[in-house]
């Protein structure tokens, strides 16, 4: 008996999409797809994140954010889900680097662009994916990005995304592992930090690309 898999992606950002850089906005802002070709893996995963953070003390409610987490806390959340099934494929946008006015104006044209270039850009290893991402934004952003979304990545040569949904990160542990991802890449461009490196090379292994835009 064959077991059907269904390939899940969950996606959360780090940084900001602002541009007044001298005034505190981040160089650089990163998204991270986390990818399961296999629902079930997805679920061990999850319960593996739900037996760290009890193992921390922390409630059932607590959530696990790479800005507010000790080194030690990152370090372990890291090593535990390097032994899962998954793979992660990121963009990195140094905003030097843009130069379209609209991008830079505009926080939800910025972030619906990169999302959409992270997904489209994924040399055909996604294919009919659910696409969970972080739920922030009103009703009206979730709705136009779920309509363009689905616009930009699907037509009759591909399908990319089966559905989309847009969670609450506070109850979904694997958007808190995107969260940790994409803050251990976006870490690693800071070159100001001494251990900038450190926690992305606990999840080298499991990055198929990481894309600087340009």
């Amino acid at each position: 008996m064959t077991t059907k898999t269904q390939q899940i992606v969950f996606i959360d950002d780090s940084g900001d999409p602002g541009f007044n850089i001298a005034n505190g906005a981040t160089t650089h802002f990163v998204i991270a797809c986390i990818v399961f070709n296999d629902t079930l893996v997805a679920e061990e995963t999850a319960i593996a994140i739900k037996k760290y953070r009890r193992s921390l003390g922390f409630s059932d409610r607590s959530e696990f954010k790479f800005a507010k987490s000790s080194d030690a806390i990152k370090i372990g959340f890291l090593k535990i889900i390097a032994k899962y099934d998954f793979r992660i494929r990121a963009v990195v946008v140094d905003k030097h680097r843009i130069r379209s006015q609209e991008l830079q104006t505009s926080h939800d044209s910025f972030y619906n662009y990169f999302i959409k270039q992270v997904l489209l850009h994924s040399k055909g290893s996604l294919k009919d994916s659910k696409i969970r991402l972080d739920g922030h934004g009103n009703k009206l952003f979730k709705k136009n990005l779920t309509t363009y979304l689905r616009r930009e990545l699907n037509n009759r040569h591909k399908k990319i995304m089966r559905n989309m949904r847009l969670v609450d990160s506070t109850q979904d542990v694997l958007i808190q592992m995107a969260d940790m991802i994409a803050g251990a890449i976006r870490r690693s461009c800071d070159k100001n930090k001494p251990e900038n490196k450190i926690y992305r090379q606990l999840i080298n292994k499991k990055i198929e690309d990481c894309w600087e835009f340009k």
